[in-house]
């Protein structure tokens, strides 16, 4: 088999340019970027240092094949030619999800089952069995129709790459660790900044700009789907959380504060930060946003309260105008809040230098950039 092989990361819309720039910085070939995800070449070494090292990659997928499919034979035909066995070993698991949009083939499950079956009667013909036990490594098989183009994937990560496997317990409203670390390299926090965060929750953006500045790799801690499977020597996992391990940077001089006024957040943020092994570098304390004081040089990257979640919305516009009093952003203190509020900076006091759309889970957002 040809070691090239052509990955596909889904991200939140928005940061595509972020996991770009990650993918470039961990070696991966012609890269592409499509709206919501990016694409690029490398070998099995790179699978695995993409599963560990990434900070705002969805998963890690594996293309399998593309083509145009109109009807369930067309479907059929078109799976059926793909090399599964490559991957795929006599007692593996090959579930198959995915979603149709805009296509002939809309029936999700007579998809799912017409790729089943073509997977099934292609691994078939190579193992010269008529029957799959199915209690080996989990292959999960993904397809995505849209304007009856087909792409079938196969998933290496397993459960989503933002459970780093430091956040155990969320508070009520949390930001998703990928998402985070996407905001935390929007708002350029290097190995010598301070962060801030007078809204803490759980601890996400303390941690994960922690992890940046000491250059950790977000799931070093954790397993991937791909690491059973047979097809990938053992020896590639091995070196490659050893090389991540050797670029982590001991010396740098980043530290962060954190603040809530919920004690148990307080409680929580500091035994997160304990789980990614980043406590020493981050001090958290309670407090309420009227006695936020930004460290000096420091940088505040924050998810204040939602109106439709946590507080009624015009509890939380006085919130946003007791935020603009506290934190005057300006070059030496750049300010990176997260808000659906469509007229957050009515509220705040200060129209933002720059705003970048983002979604948090379903919610339409705006990062609002204050750096000058």
């Amino acid at each position: 088999m040809d070691n090239k092989l052509k990955f596909a990361c889904p991200c939140h819309f928005g940061l595509e340019s972020v996991l770009k720039f990650e993918v470039s910085k961990i070696g991966g070939e012609n890269i592409i970027v499509k709206d919501g995800r990016v694409s690029f070449e490398g070998g099995y070494d790179l699978l695995a240092r993409a599963n560990i090292c990434l900070s705002t990659a969805e998963r890690v997928l594996i293309e399998l094949a593309e083509f145009h499919a109109v009807t369930f034979e067309e479907l059929f035909q078109g799976v059926k030619k793909i090399p599964l066995e490559n991957f795929i070993g006599m007692k593996d698991a090959f579930p198959v999800k995915g979603h149709s949009l805009n296509s002939a083939l809309h029936s999700v499950p007579d998809c799912q089952s017409i790729i089943k079956k073509a997977a099934v009667e292609r691994l078939k013909a190579k193992y010269h069995t008529g029957w799959f036990e199915e209690t080996g490594a989990v292959h999960q098989l993904q397809f995505s129709i849209l304007k009856d183009n087909v792409t079938i994937y196969l998933d290496t990560s397993g459960a989503g790459l933002h459970k780093r496997g430091y956040r155990r317990n969320a508070n009520a409203a949390p930001i998703k660790e990928t998402l985070a670390a996407g905001i935390i390299d929007l708002a350029r926090v290097r190995s010598g900044s301070t962060v801030c965060d007078p809204f803490c929750g759980s601890g996400t953006f303390l941690i994960e700009s922690a992890l940046k500045a000491l250059n950790i790799p977000p799931c070093i801690n954790r397993r991937f789907a791909a690491e059973k499977w047979d097809c990938i020597p053992q020896k590639v996992w091995q070196e490659e959380r050893q090389r991540a391990i050797s670029l982590v940077n001991k010396e740098a001089e980043f530290e962060a504060f954190g603040f809530d006024i919920d004690e148990e957040a307080v409680a929580l943020s500091t035994d997160n930060a304990k789980k990614a092994g980043v406590k020493s570098r981050i001090r958290i304390k309670q407090a309420d946003i009227s006695d936020f004081k930004p460290v000096p040089g420091s940088i505040t990257v924050c998810n204040p309260p939602y109106g439709e979640r946590m507080l009624e919305i015009r509890e939380a516009e006085q919130l946003y105008t007791e935020m603009g009093k506290v934190m005057n952003p300006s070059a030496e203190n750049p300010c990176y809040i997260i808000s659906p509020h469509e007229e957050f900076e009515q509220f705040f006091g200060k129209k933002a230098d720059k705003k970048r759309k983002l979604y948090n889970g379903m919610i339409k957002c705006n990062l609002y950039m204050y750096f000058r």
